[in-house]
């Protein structure tokens, strides 16, 4: 395929790629809400409470229920937890004194016909020692005390639990004279190993995508030096030939009216056929960037130089060379492995690759010319994370970028236009993740830097790639510090990056007086890689 076609193309994908997620979360165990009415004895969190079933001594299965506003704190440790007997209650509402005689048992009771605190309050004073309130839908929802219930004291733990587990629960309870529970609330790891290893997938794939961006700028100003110095006319033509794209400000104000409106899309049109959509949306990218990235590895080696210089015309592709025709067959079979065989635990590996492979030849030939553009691009960004993520709940009733990140409603696990790790070390189990978004955006300002650099002859102490690739890292390490004190909820993960590579950059251009050629020029129009590109009475 020829160079600027693939751009072209590639430019597309990033494009969708772009717009589809850029934010950071591990999962709510912990949900708070400003909205339910707080009050003396009815004031906790909604917490996940784990529900292992036991029958005759044995586990059988377990179940997620959530804890009440109201009652004592559930235990956090599985050893801790009492396994207790489960009982039916009768009436099954329990909303009046129930007939059979409870002697610390967990009572099952159904909702509806009174309160919850008042079933609390019925079961509490009858003799057990929990209750699991059984809902009326597959879906859990938020216990809470009555406007008028103005003094609460409840004794007992209040679990609700979805509609198939009471029905696994009375099914068992018939066929079997013992059956009890567990219910406790484990807490998430302060730090999970599956963070660092995502922080440093970030890391490196940004350090990667910038240095492969500084050396192909360094290696079309050495070819374009020459070519000026022959005087020859072929160098107007390669200029204009580029397989580079440069955003410039009008795109970078684009960005986030288009990012938004396809972002309410995909939350108004989230379903399953959607979500396969964007799967063969992902694999087309993924096997582009798979292919690019194969070829640009394999053209270093001098067995593979020849297939990587020898070019055949492929229809509607254009010239094709024998290496790209001999790598297209393994990267097209690795996307339709994935997308078959995605739900199985360990294909996370393999998304992980397409999309760094993705990532990385998005940063290759999409750039920042200089620090204005980057400024209003990061700037936008910055604005369209936070609004989307957090203030857009008043608008929505729920965070977009979350829901959409997550595929609710999709029954898939969330959209692919993710990196994602399992939580090792996590009771609660799921992903780490982070959005293409957060890796691409603030990697365009940082390869920027490095290309800045290398075509104005910076050394790494005196430049300001090293600068912006710490407070990249820093920024992102902050973006899991919070994600971590937010119990899990989901971060805007630009909130935290914008501010210091961009603030960096920046502060750095005023002290060291480049801030002019940093912010309008940036890579001169004539680069020469030998000489100092910015006289001295230009700075």
């Amino acid at each position: 395929m020829e160079l600027k076609n693939r751009a072209l193309y590639c430019s597309l994908c990033a494009v969708t790629v772009l717009l589809c997620s850029s934010a950071v979360f591990a999962g709510d165990i912990v949900h708070h809400d400003d909205i339910a009415p707080k009050r003396p004895g009815c004031m906790n969190n909604f917490v996940l409470v784990k529900v292992p079933i036991w029958v005759d001594g044995k586990e059988i299965m377990e179940f997620v229920g959530v804890g009440a506003r109201f009652g004592p704190t559930l235990e956090s440790k599985e050893k801790r937890a009492n396994q207790t007997k489960v009982a039916l209650a009768d009436p099954p509402d329990c909303c009046s004194t129930p007939r059979n005689k409870l002697t610390g048992e967990v009572i099952m009771v159904h909702r509806g016909n009174c309160s919850f605190v008042t079933k609390a309050n019925v079961a509490e004073a009858a003799g057990a020692s929990a209750i699991i309130i059984i809902n009326n839908q597959t879906e859990l929802f938020k216990m809470v005390c009555e406007a008028n219930e103005t003094e609460v004291r409840i004794g007992i733990p209040v679990v609700m639990l979805p509609q198939d587990a009471g029905a696994s629960l009375r099914r068992n309870m018939k066929n079997s004279s013992h059956v009890s529970i567990q219910m406790y609330s484990p807490q998430r790891p302060l730090v999970d190993v599956a963070e660092v290893f995502l922080w440093l997938m970030a890391v490196g794939t940004i350090l990667c995508s910038s240095y492969w961006s500084a050396y192909s700028a360094r290696e079309a100003a050495i070819e374009q030096d020459k070519l000026l110095k022959d005087g020859s006319e072929e160098y107007l033509n390669k200029n204009h030939s580029s397989g580079v794209v440069d955003i410039n400000t009008t795109s970078a104000v684009f960005f986030v009216v288009i990012a938004s409106c396809f972002l309410v899309m995909l939350y108004k049109l989230m379903s399953y056929w959607f979500i396969e959509i964007l799967v063969v949306v992902f694999c087309i990218g993924g096997v582009e960037g798979l292919q690019t990235c194969l070829v640009a590895l394999l053209s270093c080696f001098r067995w593979f130089e020849h297939a990587a210089e020898s070019f055949v015309k492929v229809p509607c592709l254009g010239a094709v060379s024998y290496l790209t025709l001999a790598v297209s067959p393994f990267c097209i079979t690795f996307a339709v492995l994935w997308a078959v065989f995605r739900h199985v635990s360990f294909t996370w590996i393999a998304q992980d690759i397409l999309g760094i492979a993705l990532i990385i030849t998005v940063l290759q030939i999409v750039r920042v010319p200089n620090l204005k553009v980057g400024t209003v691009l990061l700037s936008c960004a910055f604005l369209y994370d936070i609004f989307w993520v957090f203030l857009s709940k008043r608008l929505f009733h729920k965070s977009v970028m979350i829901v959409v990140a997550r595929g609710d409603g999709s029954g898939e696990d969330g959209i692919p236009m993710l990196l994602k790790i399992p939580r090792m070390f996590d009771p609660w189990g799921g992903y780490s993740i982070i959005g293409f978004g957060d890796i691409i955006l603030p990697g365009l300002l940082v390869a920027f830097s490095l290309r800045y650099d290398w075509l104005s002859n910076k050394t790494l102490k005196t430049g300001y790639f090293l600068y912006a690739m710490l407070a990249y890292g820093l920024g992102l390490l902050i973006t899991y510090v919070a994600l971590n004190l937010m119990d899990g909820h989901g971060q805007p993960a630009l909130l935290y990056i914008v501010p210091f590579t961009l603030g960096t950059l920046i502060t750095l251009g005023l002290k060291r007086g480049d801030l002019k050629h940093l912010w309008a020029r940036g890579e001169p129009d004539r680069p020469c890689p030998h000489v100092q590109l910015f006289p001295q009475d230009e700075q």
